[in-house]
């Protein structure tokens, strides 16, 4: 969430972040107008309560005076006043409480040198790895390769759930396995992540930190209890709020975590869109990569954390290019996004597998997470990042796609290999 102090006095620069991420900017008026009524009432009860200090004292002169009777006629003309300043603060709290609930509503302001554009077509390639395999054959996609190796099996699952949901056996239930502890593996080991394994159900005010609430709302699948809980639509949102409500230690940032979760996701608004195969499912696995840092290396580590997931890609093989979000594409509570895309050899382009945020003090506000940079300083609010390291099933898609073989067999990256107890090849 916005700092409402910064909202007040910077209302222009907010009215133009707010153009650029093609976000209305009805709410700033509205803010604008709690806002003065709030000072309005302040200064209202300041003046109240200047008149109430004077005229206690007064009141009290008169009656060490022993003039009791004009000190009860004071008393009676300031009685109403407390009356009229609590109701003053009433209207204070109601506004300051207004102003909160709509900088809620409100996206995250873009760093500087993010590209402003309306949407993806505005986002700008940063760099490429590798170059797509020139294959001598017609490539299937992955559903066609799937369904003949009997890897995948999306008419089952659909009788059994519905559509967007899918059933991996065999290897290719192998497969997704091996691809979740070797993510893990490597940013365990390689990249000095701690491993977490946190809950796949969360509470309002865990999906309110990581700004799935209030916005987002028709995307999560809500459990039907009183309780107001819902299955986690990503491992960001358990695992950024970890440390919610807490006053870390300076010293102690970075925070480093990597965790495996299912991901469970309505994905409202997105109908007709790659109904076919596993690129838009309502259940999928990812591995995710959070860290919680100090505000001045949030940049350094947001370009950490992008080639963390990026090195994935890099050992499996697969071609991919990186790209900087345009202000109209990024996520709601992100000052600055990379989406890392993998080549899908079936729809001739990238697709993304990985988008890395960094979130500045967004998502910290509204969860108070905080640090002391020594003992007796005032807390801050922490930076949270966060990215996919990497989408399972799409990195299952892409090794499909990138490493068929004429015969629909399927060769497996060497660094699998011991991940799926030798086997080399599906099919």
């Amino acid at each position: 969430m916005l700092d409402l102090n910064f909202v007040r006095e910077n209302l222009e620069t907010v009215r133009s972040a707010l153009v650029n991420r093609n976000f209305p900017t009805e709410a700033l008026d509205k803010f604008l107008a709690l806002d003065t009524e709030r000072r309005s009432v302040i200064g209202e009860g300041d003046r109240i309560n200047q008149i109430r200090n004077a005229a206690s004292k007064e009141i009290g002169a008169l009656v060490q005076a022993g003039k009791k009777d004009e000190a009860e006629t004071k008393k009676a003309e300031v009685a109403g006043l407390k009356d009229k300043q609590a109701e003053l603060e009433k209207r204070r709290d109601e506004a300051e409480t207004a102003m909160h609930g709509l900088l809620s509503h409100l996206p995250n302001i873009p760093a500087t040198g993010v590209p402003v554009g309306k949407d993806e077509t505005s986002n700008v390639e940063v760099r490429k790895w590798s170059e797509p395999k020139d294959f001598t054959f017609e490539p299937k996609d992955h559903v066609d390769l799937g369904e003949a190796l009997g890897i995948l099996d999306l008419e089952r699952a659909t009788k059994i759930t519905g559509s967007r949901f899918a059933i991996l056996n065999g290897a290719g239930a192998r497969l997704e396995r091996g691809l979740v502890n070797f993510m893990l593996d490597v940013h365990t080991t390689e990249h000095g992540y701690s491993e977490t394994l946190p809950p796949f159900i969360v509470n309002r005010q865990s999906l309110f930190g990581t700004n799935q609430l209030p916005k987002f709302e028709d995307d999560l699948f809500f459990l039907n209890d009183e309780r107001g809980l819902a299955l986690i639509p990503t491992a960001e949102v358990p695992v950024t709020n970890y440390h919610a409500g807490e006053i870390l230690d300076a010293k102690d940032l970075p925070k480093n975590y990597a965790a495996y979760t299912p991901c469970f996701r309505s994905e409202a608004g997105s109908y007709g869109r790659d109904t076919r195969g596993l690129i838009r499912q309502h259940q999928f696995e990812k591995v995710e990569l959070v860290k919680l840092s100090l505000p001045e290396n949030s940049a350094e580590e947001h370009e950490k954390l992008t080639a963390n997931a990026e090195r994935i890609l890099q050992l499996l093989g697969l071609p991919y290019r990186t790209v900087i979000l345009s202000t109209g594409d990024m996520g709601f509570g992100a000052v600055k996004t990379y989406d890392i895309e993998v080549w899908i050899p079936s729809q001739k382009t990238y697709r993304e597998i990985s988008s890395c945020s960094n979130c500045g003090d967004f998502q910290a506000r509204r969860m108070n997470l905080r640090f002391r940079r020594g003992g007796g300083e005032k807390p801050e609010f922490a930076h949270t990042l966060n990215g996919s390291g990497l989408a399972v099933g799409r990195t299952w898609i892409a090794i499909l796609e990138n490493y068929q073989q004429e015969d629909g067999s399927i060769l497996l990256p060497e660094v699998l290999h011991q991940y799926m107890n030798g086997l080399e090849k599906i099919g």
